[in-house]
């Protein structure tokens, strides 16, 4: 056996050690029949890795960005050995691992959480589910409804794509070293928008602007976008938190009617 590895604070690792949860995150991969493969992102000590080997419905590949996980892997886990990547999951490119579609699972370190889902996000049609251990509040902002507190712009982006699904909360005291914040597994699942009927990056501009300043209504939050926002009237008076994808989409209609 290969010595422990040791959690290292800059790469955020806080590593599981709960069996039973380890199961439980693996066994939240529900919608298998959309793909044949699985990324494990972050493998560490392979946790997760043990019970995604033990699925027959998928074949498991892992991606990491420390070296001594990826040799605990290698000798803990010899049958794993050629399907280990040796990189940074956020500028890897996904076509260099398959161009088939592929689930994504992981136990994500906290710091790059919400970079993940971006990168995810940006490659959609690749990934038709996601499960993921993130920072309780990170999750709960994810799975957010409008009109709360959590609701925020990744929230809207990923909603428009996905579905959010809040599994379960996971205690701080079933990790090495201990975070020091509850965390949060959820999965996420591909919904059936293929394309928005505005222009994509028009529609990010207009979120994200509208959530820069949250408190103000939208007739002042959406000023530095210098359109004519007399068309959007009816939404004006009403702030980001307020609005759910569908009332973006119409928002973003409105303030840019020619471009599609």
């Amino acid at each position: 056996m290969a010595e422990l590895v040791r959690a290292k604070k800059h790469l955020g690792q806080h590593f599981l050690t709960d069996e039973k949860i380890a199961v439980a995150i693996v066994e939240s991969l529900k919608h298998t029949d959309k793909y044949k493969k699985v990324l494990e992102i972050g493998p560490g000590m392979g946790v997760l890795t043990k019970y995604l080997l033990q699925q027959t419905g998928y074949e498991t590949t892992v991606i990491d960005i420390d070296y001594d996980s990826i040799a605990y892997l290698k000798t803990n886990y010899p049958e794993i050995k050629d399907r280990i990547i040796e990189g940074d999951f956020l500028k890897y490119n996904f076509e260099e691992y398959t161009t088939e579609p592929f689930a994504v699972i992981g136990n994500f370190p906290y710091n790059i959480s919400s970079q993940i889902l971006f990168k995810v996000l940006e490659n959609r049609n690749a990934v038709p589910e996601l499960v993921g251990m993130f920072q309780k509040e990170v999750a709960e902002r994810l799975a957010g409804k409008p009109r709360t507190k959590a609701y925020g712009i990744l929230t809207v982006l990923l909603q428009t794509f996905y579905n959010i699904e809040y599994l379960f909360t996971v205690h701080e005291n079933v990790f090495s070293p201990p975070p020091k914040v509850k965390s949060a597994v959820i999965r996420v699942t591909r919904n059936e928008r293929v394309k928005l009927p505005v222009d994509e990056n028009l529609f990010f501009k207009v979120v994200k602007t509208g959530f820069n300043q949250r408190r103000k209504m939208l007739g002042n939050a959406l000023k530095p976008l210098g359109v004519d926002l007399v068309p959007a009237q009816r939404f004006l008076t009403q702030r980001a938190e307020e609005l759910d994808v569908e009332e973006f989409i119409q928002l973003t209609s409105l303030l840019y009617p020619t471009e599609k």
